[in-house]
């Protein structure tokens, strides 16, 4: 009998072993919690807004990963307001390219040319991150980062792809998505 009880403790322990391995995979920010409202030095800086200007440093927030899923050969990063445009949505940060042994972004390595990854071209064309800065008296706008594991190895896909040119490459390439979701609005 106490054999028995033995074995089936051990079942369960290396069944418990196994359900831990299964970690999923997540996206975090040191800097702010799920649904948070941003501080100000992440939204955007554009002096030719007016009735307030922008009042942000343009400084991307840091972010960190864990856990991708098997087979993962890069990442795919997209950052969208989808309140944005009176709710046709935004696309403030697209870069891919990610090399799978990268783990996280520190905080404005995305808002300046990026090295060791590829920056794709959000709402205004640029490259790198752009902050939000969403019209005066609108409510609070979600600003939905989304890291999406991909089969697809680094170099393979074309530089300077805007948002919907990268989602049709990587259809069929896309493996699972980790999101984290801020708020922010001007002051």
């Amino acid at each position: 009998m106490k054999g028995l009880i033995a074995i089936a403790i051990m079942g369960l322990t290396v069944g418990a072993g196994a359900a831990r391995a299964a970690e999923p995979f997540t996206l975090t920010s040191p800097a702010f919690k799920e649904g948070d409202v941003w501080p100000s030095k992440y939204a955007g800086a554009d002096p030719s807004r007016t009735n307030p200007p922008c009042p942000g440093e343009n400084v991307s927030p840091p972010l960190a990963w864990a856990n991708p899923p098997a087979g993962t050969k890069s990442y795919a990063l997209l950052m969208q307001d989808p309140d944005g445009a009176n709710g046709l949505g935004v696309f403030h940060w697209v870069a891919y390219d990610i090399p799978v042994s990268k783990t996280s972004m520190a905080e404005g390595e995305g808002s300046k040319p990026p090295t060791g990854w590829v920056g794709g071209k959000n709402a205004i064309g640029k490259t790198f991150y752009f902050g939000p800065c969403g019209p005066s008296g609108h409510s609070l706008h979600h600003y939905v980062i989304t890291l999406v594991a991909t089969d697809v190895e680094p170099g393979k896909l074309k530089p300077d792809m805007t948002r919907d040119e990268l989602v049709a490459e990587l259809k069929g390439h896309a493996l699972a998505p980790a999101s984290i979701v801020g708020r922010y609005t001007r002051p």
